[in-house]
């Protein structure tokens, strides 16, 4: 079905750039990531830009690297995860984290709205804690099969990965079949994530967002990537 707000995503422009305008409300956000396009907010924030890049990037849900030190930490009981416990202050850890003192496109705007994707049960965090304290997380928007992660952020060493990580069992446990990181990094390309084309993306998007399955309310015991 077509967006009711949005261009196609193949009309985007070479940078991706698929619109100017519009609003951060509920619909508008869950049309657009329905259609494969996103919010990334210019340095004036205003007005906001929508984008569909290509390639895309995705971390296929069975293509997680998970170091043996990693796998070890993960076992280890050192760290507690748990899922839609503190939304608020892992959007804002994402939005102050290490690299992203001189700015962050998780503007105040972006976090209200995202907090009232939250609210509506649209948006999800996964928190990580060790000895009480908040160690790291991540967050992002579940669409039937598809979960579009946002930002990731840590306060202790390999905090962000733990959180990645324990997500990443979690979809797979509850049936998702697409999880959408928008552009690669190094960092996270160690981590597994791959690029591939937007005609790709869509098509496998088209068919995740119609999948009849939740993101639950309890996060999913940790089970080995392979």
């Amino acid at each position: 079905m077509p967006s009711r707000y949005f261009p196609p995503a193949q009309r985007a422009s070479p940078e991706g750039l698929v619109a100017v305008g519009g609003r951060l409300s509920t619909n508008w956000l869950l049309d657009a990531y329905r259609h494969g396009i996103f919010p990334w907010p210019s340095n004036s924030y205003e007005p906001m830009l929508w984008w569909s890049p290509d390639p895309r990037a995705i971390l296929p849900l069975n293509g997680m690297y998970v170091s043996r030190r990693l796998e070890r930490r993960l076992r280890s009981g050192e760290f507690e995860a748990t899922c839609d416990t503190d939304f608020e202050r892992v959007i804002a850890a994402c939005a102050t984290g290490q690299g992203r003192e001189g700015g962050t496109w998780i503007t105040p705007a972006m976090i209200a709205a995202y907090t009232e994707l939250h609210r509506q049960g649209h948006a999800h965090s996964v928190e990580v804690w060790r000895e009480g304290e908040l160690a790291g997380g991540v967050y992002g928007l579940a669409i039937g099969g598809l979960f579009a992660a946002e930002s990731m952020f840590y306060r202790s060493r390999d905090g962000s990965k733990v959180a990645l990580a324990r997500l990443v069992s979690h979809l797979r446990a509850r049936g998702f079949q697409l999880l959408d990181v928008q552009q690669a990094t190094p960092h996270t390309e160690s981590l597994g994530v791959i690029e591939i084309s937007r005609r790709d993306y869509l098509q496998s998007l088209s068919k995740s967002v119609d999948e009849r399955v939740t993101f639950g309310v309890a996060l999913e015991p940790w089970a080995p990537m392979h």
